[in-house]
C-alpha cells in the first residue's frame, strides 16, 4: 500500500540524514533561503526529514494508524488506480499547502527553519475523521476517547492557540493549514462525506 511506501522513504531519508547533516541543511524547509535563491525543492523535501528518532516514531506512528483506513476508503470509492492517486495528491499537495502560510510569514526571517511531515499527516488525519466521523479519537497524554468531530475541532482551536502564542520550536501553524486542507480536499473528492459529518455530529449533540 501507497502509506507503507511513503513511510519507508520518509524514514529512509530521515535516518539518513540523521547523520548526514549538510544533507540535512539542504532539504529543510527555510523560506528565507527559499525565497532568495529559488531553492524550491524545499517546500518538498523538508517533509522526509525529522529532528530526531521521537519526531519520526510519532508522526510515521500516526500515518500508520489514519493513512491505511483513509487509502482503503478511497480505493473502495474510486477503484484501485484513482483511489491510490487521490490519496498521493492529498499527501502530496498537503506537504506544500501546509507550509506556504509560514514562507508567505517568514521569508524574510533567514533563522526560521521547519523540518517533519507534520502538515501532511494532519491532513491524513483530518481526512479520516471525515471518511470516518463515528471514530473515536484520543491523545497519548489524555487517553479518553473523544468522538472524531470534537477531537477535531479541539485539535483547530488548540493549533491555532499555539500559533499565535506558543513559545515552543513546534510548527503549530503548519498542523493547522495541514488539517483544513486535508477536510477541504476530502469533501471536495468526496462531498457525501459532508452529510455523513453533520448526522455524526447531530448524533454526539
Amino acid at each position: 500500500m501507497l502509506t507503507y511506501i511513503i513511510i519507508a522513504i520518509t524514514c529512509l531519508v530521515s535516518v539518513t540524514a540523521f547523520s548526514n547533516r549538510e544533507m540535512f541543511s539542504k532539504m529543510l524547509f527555510n523560506p528565507s533561503i527559499i525565497h532568495s535563491n529559488k531553492e524550491w525543492h524545499r517546500f518538498l523535501t523538508h517533509a522526509l526529514l525529522h529532528s530526531d528518532w521521537i519526531h519520526l516514531g510519532m508522526n510515521m506512528y500516526v500515518l500508520y494508524m489514519f493513512g491505511g483506513m483513509v487509502e482503503t476508503i478511497f480505493i473502495n470509492s474510486f477503484g484501485v488506480f484513482k483511489g491510490e492517486a487521490s490519496f498521493f495528491l492529498l499527501y502530496f499537495i498537503s506537504i506544500f499547502a501546509s507550509v506556504i502560510p509560514s514562507y508567505e510569514k517568514h521569508k524574510n526571517d533567514h533563522y526560521y527553519n521547519a523540518v517533519g511531515a507534520s502538515g501532511a499527516v494532519s491532513a491524513v488525519v483530518f481526512s479520516s475523521i471525515l471518511l470516518n466521523p463515528y471514530m473515536s479519537l484520543s491523545l497519548m497524554f489524555i487517553p479518553i476517547p473523544i468522538p472524531a468531530p470534537i477531537f477535531g475541532i479541539l485539535y483547530l482551536v488548540y493549533c491555532w492557540y499555539a500559533s499565535k502564542n506558543a513559545k515552543d520550536n513546534v510548527a503549530h501553524d503548519v498542523h493547522y493549514w495541514g488539517s483544513l486542507f486535508g477536510a477541504v480536499f476530502t469533501l471536495v473528492v468526496l462531498p457525501q462525506t459532508f452529510f455523513s459529518f453533520i448526522d455524526a455530529v447531530k448524533h454526539i449533540f
